[in-house]
This record gives C-alpha cells, structure tokens and sequence, in this order.
C-alpha cells in the first residue's frame, strides 16, 4: 500500500511571534552598551541603559512606559474617573486602616491567620483597581471596614448602571434600599416595556406612563419610545463592544464585579433581558466592535480594569523592583493596552538582553558583576578599526582593508607558490602561466583554462621586522574633563584589534599613567572609570615602557606616548610618586632621563599632543628633538586613525613617513 501523501495547509496569520523576522541585530545594542562602558558605567548600568532608551528603529522601555502612561490618562480623562478612584481609594484606605487596627486588638484570633491577614494588607499593589482585586474575596473582620468595602461595592455598581443610563450614578449616589428597589423596578417596567414594543403592541400611552414614572432616569427626556431606544441602544452597543475586546478572563472579572455591586441577581438578570431586547429592537448597532469604532461612554467601570492592567505594565517596564527581569513583563496585557507593535517591542528587548548574555558578550565575574566578555572587546576592537580605516580612507582615497597588516613589502619581483606562503597572488602571472601550460599541452586556452598548484606566483615581500609596542595612555582627570577620554580608549581598542589580528608577531603593551602609572590590559582600558586624580606621571610610565622592551630585546622598539599634560608627577626611589604643578625641575629631569634611556634603544618615539596648551607644546617638542621623535597633534575625534596610521607607518620600514605622507593603508 502507497504511502499516504502528507498535506500542507496555509491560514491566515493571526498573531504571535512573526515567523519571518530576522534575528535581533546585536551590532547597535553591543555598540551602545560598550560606549558606555568606555565612559566609566558598568556593563549592567549600561545594559539597563540601552534597554530603557532602545534602539534607532526600536522603541526601548521608557517609550513604552510613556505610552502606558499616556493611555492611562487618556482612560482617566475619557471616562472622568478622577474622583471615582479618589472616593474609592480614601474609602479603601479607610477600609485597610480600620482592618489593622481590628485585628491589633482581637486577641481570641488565631496567630497564624492574623499573620495571614496582616501580611496580605501590606502587600496590597499600589494601583487601587489592582488592590480592589486583591481584596475581592477578603473576609473584613472590622465592622467599619467592611462598611467602607460595601460603600466601595455601591460605587461601583453605581458606575456600571451608569454605562447603560446616563446620570443614574447621581441618582442613586447616597441611595437607601428603597431607591435601589425603585432601580430594579425601572428596569423591570422598561424591559416589559420593550417586550410589548417589540410585539407591535406599545402605544404612546405607555411610554409616556412609562416616563411619569421613572423620568428621572432619563435625563436626556425622549420623546417616544424611539428615541428611549436610540439612547439605550447607543450605550449597550458601547458596553458590548468593551466585552467583546477583553479577554475571558477580564469579561468574567467584570461580571463578577457587576453581580456583587448590590449583591443583587435581579439586577443582573434585568440588565441581560434589557440587552436582548435592545439587540432585537436594534440590530444595526454596532454590537461586536468589527466595524473599528471606539469603544464609546460610560465605560468607567471596565476602565478601572484597564487601568488596573496599566498600573501593572507600569511596574513591570519600570524594572525598579528586586530581582526584576524583561521577562515579567506581560506582553498579551501589553498588546492588548497598546497594541501588537509594543509587543513586539518589548519581546526584541528581552531577547536582545539574553542573546548578549547567551553569545557571549557579557559575561558574570567570580564577583558577580557583569563585564564585557573577550569576544565583545574583539568585536568592538574590529568595528573601531574598520573606523579609524575609514576615515583614512576619507582622506587619503579608497583603498583594500584587507591588506592591512600582509606579511611584507613588496619588492616587485615574484616567485612560484610554495606550501606555507603567505604572500599575496600575483594573478596576471599565474592565469598567464595556465594558459601557457594549457596551449603546450595542447588545449584551446579560448575554451578557458584550469588553474594547477604549479601556475601560482605569488608576491616577493621583504620579512617584517617585528616590533615591542609600547602605548602609553595619559588617564589624568583632565582626559575625561577635556572630552578626551572616550577617544582615547576607541584608540587603544583599535590598535590593540590591528595588532592582535593583523600583526600577531609583534607585542603590545599598554600602560595608563596619572599620579602613578601602571600596566593594563584591553579589557580592564575599557572599563576604567575616570578618577578625580591630579598628576601626569610621565616618568614612571616610561620606566614600565623600558622595562617592557628589555623583556623583548630581539623585537624594534616602538613608543607611542598619547597626552594632553605636562608631566607634574615622577617616581620617587622608594616608589611614592611626588606631585607639583606646575611641573618643577626635578620631575622634568626624571622623565627626560628616563626617555633617554628609552631613545638609547633605537626605539621609534612618536608623541601624540592632545589640546593646544602652548607649555605641553613647547615640552613634547623639545622631547621630539631629543629623541629623535615625532609630534602628532589630532583632533580627538581622529586620534585612533592617527595612532593607527604612525603605527604602520614605522612598522618595518627602513624609512619613517613623513608629516604629510600618506601610507596605503587601507
């Protein structure tokens, strides 16, 4: 027997994650949490921070939060609920009060239901519909307690009367119990009033009897049975397109909430008579919601649930509380209040927040702090390079990136490919080769040629003389004050990236110095907080760099000094630092000695000047002649392309380029 053949059926999309969209982008987040990171915040802060602001297409945690908060108004305003939930929350509060102290003083109550008791009213949601919900079923032991409850039940109840006649709130607001039962009668004659009508049988007779008795239901004063129909009608459709749209959940709530406003059956029943007689007398109403009206008046009892659900939103946006997490927030409740997008909104930031976590980007300390991970420093290290290449390439004409950092210069001759060679192709030669092969062998070179291992030619380079690279960041306070600290350490991270990918044969070091000065590696640079320290200890940052070069004596030398002070500080015998601005003598004769040391080595010194204070000025270029160095002056904004570009450019040259000299970088 044949198989059976599987089918495929295809609906309508109705809704939930879309199947289609690409993953999350974790480019823009990485690059702003490591933004902030680099100015001094901690990889949470700056996590939390992103997740608040959003991204440049994506709406972040505060924009949903205004838009809940803008829809709670909108509700508040709409429905003039301002003094209900005033009324209601002074009787709720009076209500709470007087069940405290009833259960202080009751000492023929169990320990353990007390504790009970006491522990739910102190745990009461500060949203007043929330905490209505809390207490729905509560037992109140104060007898002026569970007045204030029942005045709160009548207040409601008053409400939802309201939804359906105008103005009976007012009407039955301080009611007696005969009122109530004049209410329950009104709808009782009005329903009997309707049946006839809809059997053909109600003259104007009965309306107007109908209207001597209970006109003062009816404030808008219709005319004929008609217009009482319109009117009803209008708000009852209203009322039944607010159901239609809660879930079934909330529809059951509510009803719950209406049957309990007088503790009244008969009131529930009449109410459900008088919609199917409506529905019968007017069928054109809008009585679904799917012809995309509003949801109409009078709705303030269905809005305290909203407005209960929006309180809730709030909270969990807010992400304030302990232990909070993207993943409270209630994403249905948040599409029903604002629709699929913020939904969808929200998911992306949850799932942006676990992808950084689950790839790797950040990762839990043994102290329990959240650092950016290795893999989001080489990350960003790659983005600030290709950065820093861009604006060369800016500047300089569009060049290949990816030659950055080959094996050796070119010296214009080429020879056959041998295993291990690094050295680029020369394609010219080698499809000249095939086709030379090709034709000998006897083939039609026209059809087109195959290339063999023996065709290939690659470039002739000379061998890069490796380098011991020292950088030397200034991390003074007057870095961070001058806007130069964020500069500085895209700088380090995109030399650190070219080195450590490009130019894995050379060693990088890089040391920080203010008041004192020590060595650091990528990771603790780009999250070093800036520090309110005077001192720019040249001198012992020079030691260190000194130090680091005799540690590789075979490599050339490479110094890269970036700073925008004066030294002030040096290194004292018994390793104090000595500070004095400004700078006096024996602090400049303990960094120039200390550069000689370094120039002694045949190391290549390049300076680079931050700002255009004429004292450091004069200083660096007094160094420079010293030691045979150079003087860099960027802008901030272009500091690491300048580094990166004075790098390549005495990396295994026999020359150094000059000041105006462009390097084929990229």
């Amino acid at each position: 027997m044949p198989p059976r053949r599987r089918s495929t059926r295809y609906g309508k999309y109705i809704g939930g994650p879309d199947p289609l969209a690409p993953p999350v982008d974790l480019g823009e987040a990485l690059d702003a949490v490591a933004e902030d990171v680099m100015a001094g915040y901690s990889p949470e802060h700056a996590l939390r921070e992103y997740l608040r602001k959003g991204g440049s297409d994506r709406e972040g945690l505060d924009d949903l939060a205004g838009r809940v908060q803008r829809r709670r108004q909108e509700l508040m305003s709409r429905h003039s609920l301002d003094s209900t939930l005033e009324e209601i929350r002074r009787l709720l509060d009076t209500a709470v009060t007087e069940e405290r102290k009833q259960l202080a003083r009751d000492i023929r109550m169990d320990d353990t239901d007390r504790a009970f008791r006491e522990m739910l009213l102190e745990n009461l949601p500060d949203s007043t519909p929330a905490a209505l919900r809390e207490l729905e079923n509560y037992d109140w032991q104060s007898t002026t307690a569970r007045e204030a409850a029942e005045r709160i039940q009548d207040l409601l109840g008053r409400e939802m009367l309201d939804q359906r006649f105008e103005g009976m709130k007012e009407a039955l607001e301080n009611a007696t119990d005969a009122d109530r039962a004049a209410a329950q009668e009104m709808l009782r004659a009005l329903n009997e009033l309707l049946d006839k009508h809809r059997r053909g049988q109600a003259t104007q007779a009965d309306f107007e009897e109908f209207m001597a008795a209970f006109g003062q239901y009816f404030p808008g004063n219709p005319r004929t049975i008609d217009e009482l129909i319109e009117s009803l009608a209008e708000r009852a459709a209203a009322m039944s397109r607010m159901l239609n749209s809660m879930t079934p959940e909330q529809r059951e709530e509510l009803m719950q909430l209406s049957a309990q406003a007088f503790g009244s059956p008969e009131l529930m029943e009449q109410l459900d008579r008088l919609d199917e007689n409506l529905q019968a007398l007017r069928p054109g109403e809008d009585w679904t919601g799917e012809e995309g009206e509003g949801s109409g008046q009078g709705l303030g009892l269905a809005a305290l649930s909203d407005i209960a659900e929006l309180d809730a939103l709030a909270e969990q946006l807010a992400q304030t509380y302990s232990g909070s997490s993207l993943d409270d927030i209630d994403l249905e409740a948040l599409a029903r209040q604002l629709g699929p997008s913020a939904a969808v909104s929200a998911q992306a930031l949850s799932e942006i927040e676990q992808a950084l976590r689950r790839d790797g980007y950040l990762t839990r300390a043994p102290d329990g702090e959240l650092r950016l991970s290795p893999q989001a420093i080489r990350r960003l290290g790659k983005s600030l390079l290709e950065d820093a290449a861009r604006q060369l390439s800016g500047r300089h004409g569009q060049r290949d990136t990816r030659n950055i950092g080959t094996s050796g210069e070119a010296t214009g001759a080429t020879r056959e490919w041998q295993f291990g060679d690094l050295e680029p192709w020369d394609v010219s030669r080698s499809v000249a080769n095939a086709v030379h092969r090709t034709v000998a062998e006897g083939g039609d070179a026209s059809r087109g040629v195959r290339l063999q291992v023996g065709d290939i030619e690659v470039v002739e380079t000379e061998a890069r003389t490796q380098a011991a690279v020292a950088l030397l960041a200034d991390t003074s306070f007057s870095m961070a004050a001058e806007g130069r600290w964020l500069p500085m350490k895209r700088m380090a991270l995109a030399l650190h990236h070219l080195v450590s990918t490009r130019f894995r044969g050379d060693a990088l070091e890089l040391i920080t110095f203010s008041r004192l000065a020590q060595t650091v590696d990528i990771a603790e640079l780009t999250a070093l907080p800036s520090i309110r320290e005077q001192g720019t200890n040249l001198h012992h940052a020079l030691i260190l760099a000194n130090r680091f070069f005799r540690r590789h004596p075979t490599m050339q030398p490479v110094l890269l000094v970036v700073t925008d002070g004066e030294p002030t500080a040096h290194l004292l015998p018994d390793g104090q630092s000595w500070f004095w601005y400004p700078p006096d003598a024996e602090t400049l004769e303990a960094t120039v000695t200390e550069l000689d040391r370094v120039a002694r080595r045949g190391t290549k010194v390049t300076f680079f000047r931050l700002g255009d204070e004429p004292g450091l000025a004069r200083f660096l270029d007094a160094l420079a002649r010293r030691a045979d160095a150079r003087v860099v002056a960027p802008d901030p904004s272009d500091l690491a392309p300048a580094v990166v570009s004075e790098y390549l450019a005495g990396h295994g040259r026999k020359g150094r380029a000059g000041a105006g000299e462009t390097e084929d970088l990229l």
